[in-house]
């Protein structure tokens, strides 16, 4: 197994695993939140101490490619209070995108070690297009959606279900 967090220069990412920045297109695009650059990329991984992104979104489209390990399975809130989830594997699906305004979260499948993704964000990622989700952004949904989606809340400890 390739040490890919030592190789890439990988930092902790604040919705967990590890990440770096590999790309800022110098082209820049207006939204209303302000100037963007028309894309950025960064590399993403999660591992068995870091193996869960916690729940967010983001204003931007997300492009996730899985570049190796896993299976990573996504967990999105769909705009109509549905639950989908995508597992990507290497030899079946590598390929996901995720729109903006969708919550997300992902994590380990089954014995995965690790698994790393390439992301591309469009228009480019910005802090102040990203935010966490809380307790009460997932409040009023029905018990079996919020069930889905308490393990990846920022600050919970219990593992999602396989």
């Amino acid at each position: 197994m390739r040490d890919w967090q030592r190789q890439l220069g990988l930092e902790a990412h604040p919705e967990g695993g590890y990440f770096q920045r590999i790309y800022t297109s110098p082209h820049t695009v207006p939204t209303p939140a302000g100037t963007r650059p028309t894309a950025t990329s960064i590399h993403y991984l999660l591992t068995r101490d870091a193996p869960r992104g916690h729940l967010h979104r983001n204003r931007s489209d997300i492009l996730h490619f899985l570049i190796d390990g896993g299976p990573v399975e996504y967990v999105m809130l769909t705009p109509d209070h549905a639950v989908e989830r995508v597992t990507l594997q290497s030899g079946t699906r590598h390929f996901l995108m995720v729109p903006g305004g969708v919550w997300k979260a992902s994590h380990l499948v089954g014995d995965a070690a690790q698994a790393l993704v390439a992301e591309v964000v469009t228009p480019g990622f910005d802090f102040a297009d990203h935010r966490f989700a809380t307790p009460a952004d997932v409040a009023g949904l029905p018990a079996d959606l919020r069930l889905a989606l308490a393990p990846f809340l920022p600050g919970t400890s219990h593992p999602p279900p396989d």
